[in-house]
């Protein structure tokens, strides 16, 4: 059941309807059983995976408690199911191949047999927030839940199931105790967020994957200029639909009062590609940084002295093999393919060249003297961190290597024309993303989301919301295209 589909449409007020009148003390069975049929309307039996890797997550936390000289052995029994599960359905057959490829390779035959296996709907989001809830029972700063049915609603809250936010503990399991009575705030805050996302997913992300799609999906047919143009496109593309289901995720959980991640905060906005990762898919990004990246750091500061290699103090090469470690970690979790690999390796190369040349780039922009200019400065920044980020999406959506090797080395020669059928593969795609950069424009740099949707009169509230669904009805995709986040 997608989002952006007319059955979610009555699910949503059904269940947000039932939530209400249901008492409070029953309410977690609505949230439980609702969830449970939102994840079976894809492919039910793999309900029983999520059920296994709950079952542990429960059973492990309480243990971790109530036998603590064997604490660790119970963490590490959590950790191992969790990525045991996640590693079998999306790793398997990636490693069987590339297993058979190095066996080949010295005259033998593989013996593992290739599986049919189906990856489980958002298996990477809920494994995390799994695990998230193991590592903060272990570290002490969460107490282990012992309602097996609110730890359940926990792992699978229906709006942040298959694509997150990848929730805390801490931030979440709380709610499910609180008593939400109904509120008109909520309602139409969540209302407007779950609309604004819808129009990012239907009218901007789904009419750019038009155009991505068939340059992409025929490489050897294109040239460099519509290459650039498509591999812009799908920036946009990827981010208004992650954010746009990241915003109805919220906007569903808002309406019945609670309150999720915000998942993204204008990250092509964002001077350096660090500070876009501190601001792109937020929740994962603070999950690396704070179960991978800063425990490398901790623990590996702690036996090195601080002295330099090839000039440069050993503290750096700390942060950049940790950087190194936690981007192929990123690229993994994404996808079962060397392209994701690569997508990893190249966000940290990026980053640990920001890290090794900072003080060169800052020297050398002094004394050019375009820090004297700050708006000229910025927008610089802004637009060759954007570069970077959309180069790297090349290795996201290209469909191989060899299509990788054939788009760079297209840009090296821009030449021919630009593809297009109709013109409004192109005039429809980049009004999008004109208005979409005018709205993220004003709330940057004049505090203002959807200035017209939250005005003060009711009536020009209504004519904006009203507006928005004329929009999304006349130039939507309607093709009931899933979001690309739920392949992970």
């Amino acid at each position: 059941m997608l989002f952006n589909s007319l059955d979610f449409l009555f699910y949503f007020v059904f269940v947000t309807t039932a939530y209400f009148l249901f008492p409070h003390k029953y309410r977690w069975i609505l949230l439980l059983a609702s969830s449970c049929y939102f994840y079976m309307s894809f492919v039910p039996a793999y309900i029983l995976i999520l059920l296994f890797t709950i079952i542990t997550g429960y059973l492990a936390g309480i243990y971790m408690e109530t036998r603590p000289h064997k604490k660790r052995t119970f963490f590490l029994a959590g950790l191992i199911v969790n990525i045991g599960v996640l590693a079998f359905f999306k790793y398997f057959n990636f490693l069987n191949e590339n297993l058979g490829f190095m066996l080949g390779g010295v005259g033998m035959k593989n013996p593992v047999p290739y599986l049919n296996i189906i990856l489980p709907i958002g298996l990477s989001f809920h494994t995390f927030q799994e695990m998230s809830y193991l590592i903060e029972v272990y570290r002490g700063k969460q107490k282990a839940e012992r309602h097996f049915g609110i730890f359940s609603v926990y792992v699978m809250f229906y709006p942040q199931l298959v694509s997150g936010p990848i929730e805390r503990p801490q931030n979440l399991l709380h709610q499910f105790f609180e008593k939400h009575n109904f509120s008109y705030q909520d309602l139409t805050e969540g209302l407007k967020l779950m609309l604004w996302g819808l129009f990012k997913k239907i009218v901007i992300a789904d009419r750019l994957a038009i155009y991505v799609d068939a340059v992409y999906n025929n490489a050897s047919h294109h040239n460099g200029i519509t290459f650039l143009l498509a591999t812009v496109f799908f920036s946009f593309q990827i981010y208004c639909d992650f954010s746009g289901y990241s915003d109805m995720a919220v906007g569903a959980a808002r309406v019945m009062g609670f309150k999720l991640t915000n998942n993204f905060n204008l990250p092509y906005l964002s001077k350096s590609v660090a500070e876009f990762w501190s601001k792109w898919h937020i929740s994962l990004s603070n999950w690396l940084r704070d179960y991978i990246y800063l425990p490398m750091v901790s623990t590996l500061s702690k036996k090195i002295t601080k002295k330099k290699v090839m000039g440069i103090d050993r503290p750096v090469w700390l942060y950049s093999g940790a950087t190194l470690v936690t981007f192929i970690v990123s690229g993994i979790w994404h996808g079962a393919a060397w392209t994701f690999v690569m997508l990893g390796l190249v966000h940290a190369f990026f980053l640990i060249f920001a890290i090794v040349t900072k003080s060169f780039r800052l020297n050398m922009a002094t004394k050019t003297g375009i820090t004297k200019v700050p708006f000229l400065y910025d927008f610089l920044q802004i637009i060759i961190t954007f570069s970077l980020v959309t180069f790297a999406y090349i290795f996201f959506r290209a469909n191989s290597f060899s299509d990788v090797s054939l788009i760079i080395k297209s840009f090296v020669h821009m030449k021919g024309p630009v593809f297009y059928e109709n013109y409004k593969d192109i005039a429809y795609p980049v009004i999008g993303i004109l208005f979409l950069t005018f709205v993220e424009l004003k709330r940057r740099y004049f505090n203002e989301s959807f200035a017209v949707m939250n005005n003060r009169k009711w009536y020009v509230q209504s004519a904006a919301c009203a507006t928005l669904i004329i929009v999304i009805l006349l130039v939507g995709v309607f093709d009931g295209s899933q979001f690309i986040y739920f392949q992970f």
